[in-house]
């Protein structure tokens, strides 16, 4: 019965296929006929290897598995972001946009055959555990994750409350081999969390864009309007490091939140007419206050939107380093029947001058580096979008990803001091900016002169007049 299904199955692929192309057979005449063929070749060598592997392998496999590797096959190969999810993993994803999930905390990518840390997120077990950005997960309960899908390693790694699961980790230029283990826990998401700086600065880290995080944010800078006298309050402090993104509706909510008016971002798919436009609405509830966002390797997608849309409108100053450079949009779409849902990429976004950061990522405006302890060396920096196998490319100029390190003592965060002190007026952005590494112009020893020269660090135009869960 069930081979008589997959045929079935396959029967309609063909059908479908047919269908498609034969339409333009009509208008494009021979051309698409060759098109046909080529097509019903392909499917039909699909169907051959298919029924084979059925016939013929080793042990009996799952008809089911075998269907949904193909398909995620086919859809990991376009680009990094794009793949398949069964209906448990689709639930899960509509769960962890909610905001509320059980697991360890951790946002994770495919990095050559391991899963790599993007970010723990903050207040779980994993960054309790000391899992940090740029670790590499090489085992699961010992479990190698070689030949595992990115889906199938977050659900190894997902499992029942204070059930326990232990992770093999290499870390840092050394690869150090640590065992690591955790205790599952309910990830119950706040990603909003606000403190004051001081007396006169509100300071709002938003560590992913869930569906609470515009509510979160508008609720965080009413209160520090209400604590803060205006004429004391210096302005906002907008941490968008190690953010690895989420929705984009959110993204939209957020820069709204700093904004009165213009173009916030831009989707553009294949087609001119499937071009999108998100306008600001006049709700700027940031009352005109200065801003500075803090972004750096691990700020991407939804972190690099807010991002984009306030320094093309001159609306923040953006200190740290160059963000990741995620500038697709991951459409999900539902398959119905409990047959779980595609991500698939299905368009760029471009910040409101036009520009896309695809694998080029957000260069700050004021580039402050931190100060990295010796035994972190090394696993401080993350390679960026233009570093990952099969990503969109983006034109010849192309930048790899930056420094993520965050220090866990704020008072040895010189990229939030930095934001500290050019509110308060104490520096001005050229005496804020990292020097970049002198290059000498001393002839080498071969008697070859150097050419090379530093550039210069970049600095605002201006101090600030006060910015699909992938």
């Amino acid at each position: 019965m069930m081979r008589n299904v997959n045929y079935v199955l396959l029967g309609a692929v063909l059908g479908a296929a047919s269908f498609g192309v034969a339409q333009k057979a009509d208008i494009l005449g021979r051309p698409a006929t060759a098109a046909i063929s080529d097509t019903y070749r392909s499917l039909n060598l699909f169907g051959d290897v298919f029924e084979k592997v059925r016939t013929d392998y080793v042990e009996k496999p799952q008809d089911q598995k075998l269907v949904e590797s193909a398909i995620n096959g086919m859809l990991t190969s376009l680009d990094p972001h794009s793949s398949y999810m069964d209906s448990k993993s689709f639930r899960d994803m509509q769960v962890q946009t909610r905001g509320e999930f059980g697991g360890l905390g951790i946002e994770v990518t495919q990095e050559d055959g391991v899963v790599k840390v993007v970010t723990p997120i903050d207040d779980t077990p994993a960054s309790r555990a000391g899992i940090l950005a740029a670790d590499l997960i090489t085992a699961i309960d010992g479990e190698t994750v070689q030949g595992m899908t990115l889906n199938q390693a977050v659900d190894k790694m997902r499992g029942a409350v204070n059930t326990t699961v232990t992770l093999t980790v290499l870390r840092g230029k050394e690869k150090k081999k640590l065992e690591i283990k955790l205790t599952r826990a309910v990830i119950q998401i706040k990603s909003v969390r606000s403190r004051k700086e001081g007396e006169d600065i509100g300071y709002i880290r938003i560590t992913q864009f869930n569906e609470q995080t515009y509510d979160g944010l508008k609720a965080a800078m009413q209160k520090f309007q209400q604590e803060i006298p205006a004429d004391k309050f210096k302005g906002y402090i907008l941490d968008l490091r190690n953010n690895p993104g989420g929705l984009l509706d959110q993204s939209v909510a957020v820069s709204n939140a700093f904004l009165e008016r213009g173009e916030i971002v831009s989707t553009r798919g294949r087609n001119a007419d499937e071009t999108q436009r998100y306008n600001a609405r006049p709700i700027d509830i940031s009352k005109g206050k200065p801003v500075v966002v803090l972004i750096n390797g691990g700020s991407a997608s939804a972190s690099e939107i807010v991002s984009g849309a306030l320094q093309d409108h001159k609306r923040a100053t953006l200190i740290g380093t160059r963000s990741f450079g995620k500038g697709s949009v991951q459409t999900i779409i539902p398959l119905g029947q409990n047959n779980g849902a595609l991500r698939l990429t299905t368009a760029r976004y471009y910040t409101p001058s036009g520009r896309s950061i695809q694998a080029k990522g957000i260069d700050p405006d004021i580039m402050v580096l931190q100060d990295v302890p010796d035994e972190l060396k090394g696993k401080d920096d993350l390679k960026g979008e233009a570093s990952l196998k099969g990503h969109l490319k983006n034109g010849e100029s192309e930048e790899h990803g930056s420094q993520a390190y965050v220090p866990p003592d704020a008072t040895k965060d010189k990229q939030l001091i930095a934001a500290q002190e050019l509110l308060r007026g104490v520096k001005t952005a050229q005496q804020l900016a990292t020097p970049l590494p002198a290059v000498s112009t001393e002839p080498k020893s071969d008697g070859k002169a150097s050419d090379g020269k530093a550039p210069d660090a970049k600095v605002p135009e201006k101090a600030p007049d006060a910015d699909k869960k992938n």
